[in-house]
């Protein structure tokens, strides 16, 4: 997967609670076996018309320059629903980086973390200071920056938040590695341990070799 370190880019309100995987791509539209061709999926419920591909002018990211979004501004509760892993493969194609949300769905955020997307969670006040600040700038000047690094997000106006991830999942992101890629970065630790436990445990290491399981 791509690799996340820091993005600054145009920030899409869409200040909406309990938005569902089904929302985010109707479940008519996961049927491909496929993984690409998902990013004109999105929203599809909301960014065109029904029962057409008819753009909606209202809708936020058919509109500029949030057509061109990165960063997506959400209610509580986002990603609930279902596990479909479409929901964020449709983010992603669209062009989104990052969301902030005050909370996710559980399956949701993991699905995020495995495919580069960074789900950062803020309190309902701090995303409330964001989506006035956006609202009160010139929409091309409603950019935000998000930092894994330094774990932050920075508003065009010099506001910091700070967010919180767990340490692996930081690293995945960082990295661009999946679960197992991170883990093989780990051989010598790995190694280092089974030699330390060898010693410490040496009648289990001659058991598997014994059963020819462990060399």
């Amino acid at each position: 997967m791509k690799s996340f370190v820091s993005l600054r880019g145009i920030a899409a309100p869409l200040p909406i609670d309990n938005i569902d995987t089904d929302a985010i791509i109707p479940s008519r539209e996961t049927q491909s076996v496929a993984r690409f061709g998902y990013g004109e999926k999105l929203f599809a419920n909301w960014r065109y018309r029904p029962g057409t591909r008819e753009v909606n002018p209202n809708f936020i990211l058919n509109q500029a320059p949030y057509d061109r979004a990165e960063i997506l501004v959400a209610g509580q509760n986002f990603g609930c629903g279902s596990s479909r892993e479409a929901a964020v493969w449709s983010l992603v194609q669209f062009g989104i980086r990052c969301v902030i949300s005050e909370s996710y769905g559980a399956i949701f955020r993991n699905n995020a973390i495995r495919n580069g997307l960074l789900p950062i969670t803020l309190a309902e006040n701090e995303i409330k200071t964001i989506l006035e600040e956006i609202s009160q700038l010139n929409s091309a000047n409603a950019t935000l920056t998000a930092d894994l690094k330094s774990c932050s997000v920075i508003t065009s106006t010099g506001l910091v938040f700070d967010f919180q991830i767990a340490e692996r999942d930081r690293e995945m992101l960082l990295s661009g590695a999946d679960e197992i890629e991170l883990t093989l970065l780990r051989q010598a630790e790995i190694e280092a341990f089974r030699e330390q436990d060898r010693r410490a445990r040496p009648w289990v290491y001659d058991a598997l070799w014994l059963s020819g399981k462990f060399e």
